[in-house]
């Protein structure tokens, strides 16, 4: 590629030459709320942590030629097998779930000096080429729906569809320990029987992983929790609690971000310093007060990501609010913060405990359909796709 008499040279990331200039990328181009504000992310000394546990993934970086050479962008990537679509099969009993392959483009990054010049166009279609030889049928991304640059780079120049709208929600982790109803019973899941339940109930979900068994298998995966409203419930195994659910029950599953990478947020005003140092202090010398402390999110924090998580029944987001606050019980003092994504509709929005400044009522979802060559297959055209109320969120991807 050649703009300007400079040309950059597009190429597979090198561990062993290219962490630390891949790192400095990073950070000369951190992300965040608009203004003074930024999201800082510490990858730990790895610049692939946020990809290294999906099955396929790829990392490019953008590099000037000549004698002196310098990392200028860079781009991570991932291929995995998804939920689409539903359908009903002769002589099946219920829907069946459609597959499709799915690439998906992350932590797209381009040096302030080289912004404007074609670099992040030039590092998205090699990555679409990338996603193409590993047969994948669709590509999406996400990034927030103010981020104007990068909604014009996908769907203007990359030819990407807005395509869902799901919430991120955050919550801050207090010293003090929430309530959580007497009257349920909160029961872990062995990794089959978690598996055996998201296959059954989520497997109809868009966006759903077909290799779950190793999303909840992950050493990063904390648990699946399933409550219902009995405190003397005793887990008779996922085959006869499919066959014989109880009338209300949700699941959620933990996954540990602060292994993978701890955040900061820089360049909040004194003002939102000096209130969390103060909530703080409050909340860890009077406890009972319940203090809604603000979390130490200045300086480097980590966060745990609930995934999974859904129910069945009329006390459903009940029961999702006791699991919420079961998994704020397990975060206190590991943790500075939970987070998840669900879908801008899905009825467990409203149960979730969240911090509103902290949150991301509309995260955005750019779908491309990669090739015509495709057929329409069982499914359709995937970007067409009437929205649906909820959407799975896979941690490996957050």
């Amino acid at each position: 590629m050649e703009e300007e008499n400079m040309v950059i040279v597009i190429r597979e990331y090198d561990p062993l030459k290219d962490r630390f200039a891949a790192e400095e990328v990073d950070r000369v181009c951190e992300v965040g709320p608009s203004g003074t504000m930024s999201l800082f992310t510490d990858h730990l000394g790895d610049p692939q942590a946020r990809i290294r546990n999906s099955p396929v993934y790829l990392m490019l970086v953008a590099e000037t030629a000549g004698p002196v050479k310098k990392i200028v962008g860079l781009v991570r990537g991932t291929v995995k097998t998804v939920t689409c679509g539903k359908k009903n099969y002769s002589g099946a009993k219920s829907k069946k779930p459609i597959y499709t392959k799915l690439g998906y483009i992350l932590g797209l990054r381009i040096c302030p000096s080289h912004r404007r010049m074609g670099v992040g166009l030039e590092l998205v279609r090699k990555m679409e080429e990338w996603f193409k030889e590993r047969e994948a049928e669709y590509s999406y991304m996400a990034t927030e729906k103010d981020n104007e640059a990068s909604v014009r780079l996908f769907t203007k120049k990359c030819g990407y569809t807005k395509f869902r709208t799901p919430s991120i929600l955050v919550h801050p982790v207090y010293q003090h320990r929430k309530k959580v109803s007497h009257q349920v019973s909160i029961i872990r899941l062995s990794v089959s029987d978690a598996e055996t339940l998201y296959r059954a109930r989520f497997a109809l979900t868009e966006f759903f992983p077909r290799d779950i068994d190793k999303v909840l298998s992950n050493s990063l995966s904390l648990g699946t929790f399933v409550t219902v409203r009995d405190k003397q419930y005793q887990w008779p195994g996922t085959e006869e609690f499919l066959a014989n659910p109880p009338e209300s029950w949700a699941v959620v599953s933990v996954w540990n971000l602060d292994g993978v990478y701890r955040l900061e947020l820089r360049g909040a005003p004194a003002l939102w310093r000096s209130l969390g140092l103060v909530s703080r202090a409050v909340d860890r010398v009077v406890p009972w007060l319940k203090v809604p402390a603000i979390p130490d999110i200045f300086t480097s924090f980590g966060a745990w990501f609930m995934y999974g998580l859904g129910g069945e029944g009329k006390e459903r987001e009940k029961l999702v609010r006791s699991l919420c606050d079961y998994v704020h019980n397990m975060a206190r003092g590991k943790v500075e913060v939970l987070a998840t994504e669900v879908g801008a509709l899905d009825p467990v929005r409203k149960a979730v405990p969240n911090w509103k400044r902290l949150s991301c009522d509309e995260d955005l979802w750019c779908l491309k359909r990669l090739g015509e060559e495709y057929s329409d297959g069982e499914v359709g055209d995937w970007t067409k796709s009437t929205p649906q109320p909820t959407i799975f969120a896979d941690p490996r991807e957050v």
